[in-house]
């Protein structure tokens, strides 16, 4: 459980860490399941429905950078959702009724693993109000060197900035020179120990840069919503969606709250997870070296 401190610290900075939520036995867990499901990416040519991979990938050498939705194509990951110290404080901050909107885990190799330009989460899935965050799972320890993620303070209470490029298209990325008052030199790196757990509002303006470390940085990601928030995109599937439920009871009644509210659309050129779409952008922030070719 978060402190009183902890929850107004969320609520006025768009963010929040909580260490050593998982215990010893899960996060060891969770590793080997990551791992055993990485291997199925050996033999891959190109991108599928369960792996993003980096550009320097071969299938004798698989690099994976994103495993998508967990939650739907792994049991294990949606069990996890519902594990008992994370959806107390899912409670805390978004009250006692609560749905699994997505989830992703997000890898970042020594020396290669990619970086996330700057965006908000509210650009690619907005809802009828805006209690709705973010939790990353921490499966390595994380620091400034290895991509640690980074939230720019109080920017869930600003704007909702830009995120098409130049022809029009949703990408997925801020450009940072087109946020007049965003102030990135503010920003927050969120370092953290393995186990822990960070939280960040859906509106809060984050990103991560490369992985320069020698060590990994895994980060699974689930996204959660209030039981009335709902998606403005839709819902394609009422009965998955109402067993998404993790915590309290579900709602037909959308809570409507005014935000600022951009639609991503028309959608994104190079489509697949964010780092395709954000391949459009003009200008990148984070700097990205050349990837080492793999062994042999």
């Amino acid at each position: 459980m978060l402190s009183a401190a902890d929850v107004e610290f969320y609520r006025e900075n768009g963010y929040v860490v909580a260490p050593d939520v998982l215990d010893g036995a899960t996060l060891s867990r969770i590793r080997q399941v990551v791992a055993e499901i990485c291997e199925g990416a050996r033999g891959l040519e190109t991108h599928d429905k369960v792996f993003d991979l980096e550009p320097s990938h071969r299938p004798d050498a698989p690099r994976v950078r994103r495993i998508k939705v967990p939650h739907s194509n792994f049991p294990f990951f949606r069990e996890l959702a519902g594990y008992g110290p994370m959806v107390a404080i899912l409670q805390q901050l978004l009250g006692p009724d609560v749905r699994l909107h997505g989830s992703k885990i997000n890898m970042k190799a020594p020396g290669y693993g990619s970086p996330v330009e700057w965006h908000q989460d509210w650009a690619f899935y907005p809802h009828t109000n805006d209690d709705v965050l973010a939790v990353g799972v921490l499966l390595d320890d994380a620091d400034r060197d290895n991509g640690a993620m980074m939230v720019v303070p109080g920017s869930h209470r600003g704007p909702t900035w830009n995120h098409h490029d130049e022809t029009g298209h949703f990408c997925g990325a801020m450009d940072p020179a087109q946020c007049p008052g965003l102030d990135l030199s503010t920003a927050a790196l969120m370092p953290a120990r393995a186990g822990s757990m960070t939280f960040h509002h859906v509106r809060a303006v984050h990103g991560s840069a490369q992985n320069f470390s020698s060590r990994p940085r895994t980060l699974l990601l689930y996204e959660f919503a209030a039981a009335d928030a709902f998606p403005l995109k839709g819902i394609s599937n009422f009965a998955e969606y109402e067993s998404c439920m993790v915590a309290g009871s579900s709602s037909i009644e959308p809570r409507v709250v005014p935000a600022p509210i951009r639609m991503p659309f028309p959608p994104p050129r190079f489509q697949g997870s964010i780092y395709e779409s954000q391949t459009a952008i003009a200008k990148r922030y984070f700097e990205m070296r050349q990837e080492p070719a793999p062994a042999g």
